[in-house]
């Protein structure tokens, strides 16, 4: 069987058990074990905490794990990024106190720095040739300044608002992260197999993401004018209907762009726009 490693709890874990759903792998639930095999799929997933996984998988213990490309870069493990997975975004950013004026990355020169990933910080600081006091902490970074035990902060930022609640702003994005599966060249042929479908799986739940199927019926002589508007993957498809004088297309649309779309579509003359969402998508 192949061994996935995946967060135990936290913010990743959720999303990476729904995408092993999405894909049709069915781990069992009620109490939850270390190693948990699934039940239709040649695959046991692997519970650990995120900053274990990226060892897990250099020493072999897991096969392959999902974690944030921020613990991949932190760990300095030898292992290689085998899909980014599109959920999970945030960024390691540095922050400082609201009330000071900030001109630029050298205020951070002689300051103390509290972080939970002082490898990537460190390597930020001398890029930029800044001298910089590390001060190592785990959990509730953003604390530091208000407790005089550090200038400012380094640490994973999604909406911003743990920052706003402490009287911080962020001042340096450093790292963009997300999901990412990740694994080694020692994996087995046998288990490469089974590596290679679970990548088809996922690349057909990602291909589906933000993705609208689009049906409308449309007058024959306006079809060149609806078909000029459309985007979609591929040629769409047409289909005649029992009126003679109308046809139904058929096609696939981006999400960010729907509206803009639909609203022209129905200017170059569809009617009886149907949208619907889209599973998986085999590309």
């Amino acid at each position: 069987m192949l061994r996935i490693a995946i967060q135990s709890k936290g913010r990743l874990y959720e999303e990476s058990m729904a995408l092993l759903e999405e894909s049709g792998i069915k781990i069992p639930g009620g109490k939850r074990t270390l190693l948990v095999p699934a039940r239709n799929f040649p695959v046991e997933v692997l519970f650990l905490r995120d900053d274990d996984i990226p060892e897990s998988v250099a020493s072999g213990v897991a096969d392959v794990g999902i974690v944030g490309l921020n613990e991949v870069m932190e760990k300095r493990c030898p292992v290689g990024i085998l899909k980014k997975l599109g959920f999970g975004k945030c960024r390691l950013s540095l922050a400082i106190p609201q009330d000071i004026d900030y001109l630029d990355r050298n205020w951070f020169s002689g300051k103390k720095i509290a972080t939970s990933y002082p490898g990537i910080l460190s390597d930020y600081l001398h890029k930029n040739g800044i001298v910089s006091d590390i001060h190592v902490i785990t959990g509730s970074v953003e604390i530091a300044p208000g407790i005089r035990l550090a200038d400012a902060i380094f640490d994973i930022v999604s909406s911003g608002s743990t920052l706003v609640s402490n009287r911080l702003k962020e001042v340096e994005t450093v790292v963009e992260s997300e999901a990412v599966l990740i694994g080694t060249d020692s994996i087995s042929p046998e288990k490469r197999g089974i590596l290679d479908e679970l990548l088809f799986r996922f690349d057909s739940v990602q291909a589906a993401d933000d993705k609208k199927y689009i049906l409308m019926n449309v007058p024959q002589k306006k079809l060149n004018d609806v078909l000029s508007v459309l985007p979609g993957i591929k040629s769409p498809t047409v289909m005649p209907l029992a009126d003679k004088e109308w046809c139904s297309v058929h096609t696939v649309l981006d999400e960010k762009c729907f509206w803009e779309i639909i609203n022209r579509l129905k200017t170059a003359g569809a009617e009886g726009i149907l949208v619907l969402d889209i599973e998986k998508m085999i590309l």
